[in-house]
């Protein structure tokens, strides 16, 4: 079977410190087993099929309503993710299924209008929100008409840990972090480009001679510099590949994350979202059913803070202008 040779591969092939997935902690609840798949594969395919994965290709990655249809969306962010990911535990002999199952779930709980929309809701959040802890929220109790998406402890894991200082438990989680940052630095860069904010040969040669001139150049090396580190200490970049990586995402907070005009309707977005979490958090009656199972025991602001984070971008323009711009009236 299918499954067998799974195992058996993992148990012939995978390093000492790769995790194996007959070691996995188990899921919130019991299911019945799966014949041809292991639980990892099963996570990545519950993942694939849901809602919110879908949703992701109406959020945006940095660029506000881009015109343009080559620009990153957060789907697009999320499947590089996990082609970096997964080529990396390939490479270090870990386990690709749980890497690439946690690689396309890190980003689910993400607002609309990227980080702005996060900030939004951190600031009107009594007790914060942050996208990490919102992507665990969604596989957990939102997913699923509010049953979750029961996965398993390593991928949950991995998910939450993508970033914040806490790692992750397994290599596999710990290779989701890396991977998400030389994705969108790298994409970042190509859309920058493409909107004119900056030209390629803007970024400091230091870096440029080092991680190459091109898209593809700087992400075989900074993946190939990450395969060389190895894992006897931890997963990370060779030097100097770390340091380059860290001064190419100084340059692009510098350049392109504060940019004036590619950040010029930030502010739009937050009073967006503001006006869209007062008016939900005064009319909860308003919010879709299946938020509101947990809504005793979390708290209106937490449920509302999930409807707001769940909606696309075109979502929450849609449910602003019928909320809170006038309609022309016509005699009839």
């Amino acid at each position: 079977m299918i499954k067998n040779s799974t195992l058996a591969y993992e148990d012939e092939f995978l390093c000492e410190r790769a995790f194996h997935v007959k070691d996995t902690a188990g899921r919130l609840r019991p299911v019945t087993e799966c014949p041809v798949r292991t639980e990892f594969q099963r996570d990545r395919d519950r993942i694939i099929h849901c809602k919110s994965f879908r949703r992701l290709m109406h959020k945006m990655q940095v660029f506000l309503a881009p015109e343009g249809d080559h620009y990153r969306t957060r789907l697009t962010h999320t499947l590089e993710v996990a082609q970096i990911a997964r080529t990396i535990a390939r490479a270090l002999h870990l386990n690709e299924d749980l890497t690439e199952a946690a690689a396309l779930g890190h980003d689910l709980g993400h607002t609309p209008f990227g980080h702005s929309g996060e900030r939004a809701l951190d600031y009107l959040l009594p007790e914060g929100f942050r996208h990490n802890e919102q992507s665990l929220r969604v596989v957990d109790y939102l997913e699923n008409e509010g049953e979750g998406l029961n996965l398993t402890f390593e991928v949950r894991d991995a998910i939450l840990c993508h970033t914040g200082d806490e790692p992750a438990s397994t290599l596999e989680g710990r290779i989701i972090k890396v991977a998400d940052r030389i994705a969108y630095i790298n994409h970042d860069i190509d859309d920058a480009a493409r909107a004119g904010i900056l030209n390629i040969s803007d970024i400091p040669k230091e870096i440029s001679e080092l991680l190459g001139n091109t898209h593809g150049q700087r992400i075989t090396s900074l993946v190939s510099a990450t395969i060389q580190n190895g894992i006897d200490n931890d997963i990370g970049l060779l030097e100097p590949y770390g340091d380059a990586m860290n001064k190419l995402r100084d340059f692009m907070f510098e350049r392109v994350y504060r940019n004036q005009t590619a950040k010029s309707e930030d502010g739009k977005v937050v009073n967006m979202i503001t006006f869209l979490y007062e008016h939900f958090s005064a009319h909860p009656d308003s919010i879709p059913k299946e938020y509101m199972k947990y809504a005793e025991r979390d708290g209106i602001s937490v449920i509302t803070a999930d409807f707001i984070a769940g909606m696309t971008d075109r979502y929450a323009l849609g449910c602003f202008n019928e909320l809170f711009v006038p309609k022309v009236w016509q005699y009839k």
